[in-house]
């Protein structure tokens, strides 16, 4: 089987922290600096084997014949480390000092990211669950006396970006507590959308997303008329929490 074809990609245009900010002009050093971000997250995640190939199903339901096993990376402290330095210094730019109160993430992978993220910033650092509501839905929600003020300035962070459930999920927890939210960083966008910003489903409220690397990875519905990996008859494989390992 052929290797995925991968695109690295600056994440532009760039949000920054600073709400009062209108128009923001990147300079060079700074594009190049993005630029350079991108590679090292490529190169730590092909160094830990994550990208893979074979037949799977997506999260989203869709199909696809590369799958990013998020936790090759993440079970290497040095690597996450190193991925979530990134976030620190942009979080820490401009002032010398932190833009950020507290670092949270959904559950799995958003855990771990949001615990390294804040010991470095030196803030607190939680996590919010999934949940199910009375209508038979889910929804997010902090727990375990987890708690975010009014007027708190959040951070919040995730693995793979695929259609942004996870996040947008968060969204309405974040609000419902009255923090704020500064920005939304993933370390690897597979949308292939180019997304740059995620919309409340509560309220209706914008925020900037960012990236580190974003991949170019096609994804199909199921079904031999529009997958390639189901019409070869190649097995399917469902990643993840919710099914065998890839």
């Amino acid at each position: 089987m052929t290797r995925p074809t991968v695109h690295s990609t600056v994440v532009g245009p760039d949000a920054v922290l600073d709400f009062g900010a209108m128009t923001t002009i990147k300079s060079g050093v700074e594009l190049g600096t993005r630029t350079a971000i991108a590679r090292r997250t490529e190169e730590l995640f092909r160094a830990s084997g994550a990208l893979r190939q074979g037949h799977f199903q997506l999260k989203s339901g869709r199909h696809g014949d590369a799958y990013v096993e998020k936790f090759a990376v993440l079970s290497d402290p040095a690597a996450t480390s190193e991925l979530c330095s990134f976030w620190a210094a942009e979080a820490r730019s401009g002032d010398g000092g932190s833009r950020v109160d507290v670092v949270a993430g959904p559950t799995t992978g958003g855990v771990i990211l949001a615990f390294e993220t804040g010991r470095q910033l030196g803030t607190r650092a939680i996590f919010a669950e999934e949940t199910r509501d009375g209508a038979g839905g889910t929804h997010r929600e902090f727990r375990r006396g987890f708690r975010i003020e009014p007027g708190e300035r959040i951070l919040l962070v995730d693995d793979i970006l695929t259609t942004g459930g996870s996040l947008l999920a968060m969204l309405p927890a974040v609000e419902a507590m009255g923090g704020e939210i500064v920005e939304c960083a993933v370390l690897v966008d597979r949308s292939g959308r180019g997304t740059n910003t995620l919309t409340s489903p509560a309220t209706g409220r914008t925020y900037p997303l960012r990236a580190l690397w974003r991949l170019d990875l096609a994804t199909f519905e199921p079904g031999a008329e529009s997958c390639p990996e189901c019409a070869a008859g190649t097995p399917l494989k469902t990643p993840g929490s919710s099914g065998t390992g890839a």
